[in-house]
């Protein structure tokens, strides 16, 4: 179903028969945008740059957020550097465990899909995985999870709940200072990301 916005000459599309999941997952799931992504026989070399990576064109998150190709390259620029660029740093991992604890904590069914998917990939840990999208971001894993889970959460609620004491904690839990900057970069970038994504659309399930 289609609403004509009020003072815009886009119009709100709705889903009152959509297959929403009930639970988080990490399973593939779909997305569908409520505000209709740019076709891609519309780009111009502008859009291309601002999706940096042109196979990401095929998905309608992007294809709607390339309607603003240059705010586009920088986010994605920026998600590359702090979940790419592992070298020296915490291992990919653990950036994608700090990405899933904000995603569960704020609610964004598909972003801690995708991200607690890599976690256990990277990890091998998958049933811990589990228990944190199961049980939420209290739930009691070893410490040194405990301790970038905390830390995330911490900087997802509001900022200024992320304290000295979360710092001490991941230094005792074996973080280095540099490792600690990047779940403070993991967890901030998606707490950003996660109320964008929930303000432009919804989560699907896949079709059978």
């Amino acid at each position: 179903m289609t609403v004509p916005a009020a003072s815009a000459t886009e119009t709100i599309t709705t889903y009152p028969e959509l297959d929403r999941p009930e639970a988080f997952t990490q399973e593939n799931i779909g997305w569908v945008p409520w505000l209709t992504p740019l076709p891609v026989e519309d780009f111009t070399d502008r859009h291309w740059d601002g999706v940096v990576d042109r196979s990401r064109a095929k998905s309608p998150y992007f294809a709607l957020l390339a309607r603003d190709p240059e705010i586009l390259a920088a986010r994605t620029k920026t998600d590359n550097d702090i979940f790419y660029n592992t070298k020296g740093g915490l291992p990919r991992a653990e950036r994608e465990l700090a990405a899933t604890a904000t995603s569960r904590f704020n609610g964004c069914v598909f972003c801690a899909s995708v991200h607690s998917r890599f976690s256990s990939h990277y990890s091998k840990r998958t049933e811990d995985v589990q228990r944190l999208l199961d049980e939420g971001v209290s739930t009691q894993l070893d410490e040194r999870w405990s301790a970038i889970i905390a830390a995330s959460v911490a900087l997802a609620a509001t900022p200024v709940q992320f304290s000295a004491e979360h710092v001490e904690r991941l230094t005792a839990a074996g973080l280095e200072d540099y490792e600690i900057v990047d779940v403070i970069n993991g967890s901030a970038f998606f707490n950003w990301a996660n109320r964008l994504m929930l303000s432009l659309g919804e989560p699907e399930n896949p079709a059978p």
